[in-house]
């Protein structure tokens, strides 16, 4: 989802023309911590399949680029459909895949239609069948825990008065919760399947400092890690997605930021996003804060691009890490010339330095109906979209 200059979470702004995002769910009974059991008791895992081990380095040739499959699964009104998109079909799943994407990015809203802490077994049923399509036309699938109201932060003040901006106890029984149940359930798919911590809610501000909000972020991400591999079959050696601070690349490259530890090397990504300048990304009117950008391409646009596409860089190769750049669009409502050179642009310096770059959709550069056809300015980003990524060259030690 974009975001503002200040890091502030606004409503997704997508390569749609109309505004959507994270809405209000239903009136719901809050949740308590449920069981893997009480899943797979009434669902059917994925049968065991052969797993071959990939590092992560080696598989972001594989999986750049990737498109998002955005306001579906993890909107939080209706199940699949509450935001505007009709369900997902293999026909769409399979579109993405003949236009040469090789990564899909599902993001999903488990906790908004759990019931007492328990995933329900039609809900997971119907991930999983997705999940099956994305990696049945050869793609890898990116399974993540998406806002989902935002209880992981407590990102809502209202909502959460008295955990706002923190990890709650509640929130961690939680976390620990539905990714023992969705790593377990999915334990038996390939490598194809990758697990993602969670999206952008990480503003842990009132954890005390904020060294201590980095802290929380890189609990958090461990608990995520320590979780997964638990839970056995093919989880052990999986590839996993762990969240840059607030998916912002000053703020993961900041000497705050901790990575978690992994029981096996080379088998995490860190995810950030890019919505920069949110003034011609996502910026319609003019706010108190900046004025609306109309175009994009100046000099000065492309150095600011280029500096901190560098810095994520010099993150990767201090620590060894890909990146995985899990979101960037910019709203319809600028000119085409400036959006197209701003897509291809972001593709390029993420595909130039190793990074894999996903593109951010809602149905607005895909469509979600039959013939499944790509926007005229899809069309023309492509070809940067799809240049092979840059080869990894080890740090020297």
């Amino acid at each position: 989802m974009l975001r503002t200059s200040h890091s502030l979470l606004l409503t997704s702004i997508l390569f749609v023309a109309a505004p959507l995002g994270c809405l209000r769910p239903p009136p719901r009974p809050s949740n308590t911590a449920g069981t893997a059991a009480n899943v797979s008791a009434q669902a059917t895992p994925p049968v065991l399949e052969k797993m071959t081990e990939l590092d992560a380095w080696a598989a972001v040739a594989q999986m750049s680029p990737g498109i998002n499959i955005g306001n579906t699964l993890e909107n939080t009104t209706s199940w699949e459909t509450g935001w505007g998109n009709p369900p997902i079909s293999k026909e769409f799943v399979e579109s993405l895949a003949r236009l040469g994407f090789k990564t899909v990015r599902l993001p999903v809203a488990w906790d908004t239609y759990a019931v007492d802490g328990r995933i329900q077994p039609e809900k997971i049923s119907r991930v999983s069948e997705v999940v099956g399509w994305i990696t049945g036309a050869g793609m890898f699938c990116v399974l993540n825990i998406h806002w989902d109201g935002g209880w992981i932060d407590s990102g809502s003040k209202e909502k959460f008065p008295d955990s706002y901006a923190t990890f709650s106890p509640e929130a961690e029984k939680k976390f620990r919760s539905y990714w023992e149940q969705i790593s377990t359930f999915f334990a038996g798919k390939n490598e194809k399947l990758i697990f993602e911590a969670l999206n952008e809610e990480t503003n842990f501000s009132n954890a005390g400092s904020t060294q201590k909000a980095y802290a929380t972020l890189a609990r958090v991400n461990q608990l995520f890690i320590d979780t997964v591999r638990k839970t056995g079959a093919n989880n052990p050696k999986r590839l996993l997605i762990v969240t840059g601070y607030s998916t912002d690349i000053a703020k993961t490259c900041s000497n705050g930021y901790q990575l978690p530890k992994d029981t096996i090397p080379g088998k995490l990504f860190i995810s950030v996003h890019y919505y920069t300048p949110y003034q011609f990304c996502g910026l319609t009117e003019d706010a108190d804060w900046g004025k609306v950008m109309s175009t994009w391409g100046s000099p000065d646009d492309l150095k600011q691009l280029d500096v901190l596409f560098d810095q994520m860089q010099g993150f990767c190769a201090r620590n060894d890490i890909p990146a995985f750049i899990g979101e960037f669009s910019v709203t319809t409502k600028k000119e085409s010339a400036s959006r197209i050179r701003w897509v291809s642009a972001v593709a390029n310096a993420a595909i130039s330095r190793g990074m894999i770059p996903v593109l951010w959709d809602t149905g607005g550069e895909v469509a979600r109906f039959s013939p499944y056809k790509a926007s005229d300015d899809l069309r023309q980003s492509l070809p940067s979209l799809m240049r092979p990524p840059a080869a990894h060259v080890p740090a020297a030690p």
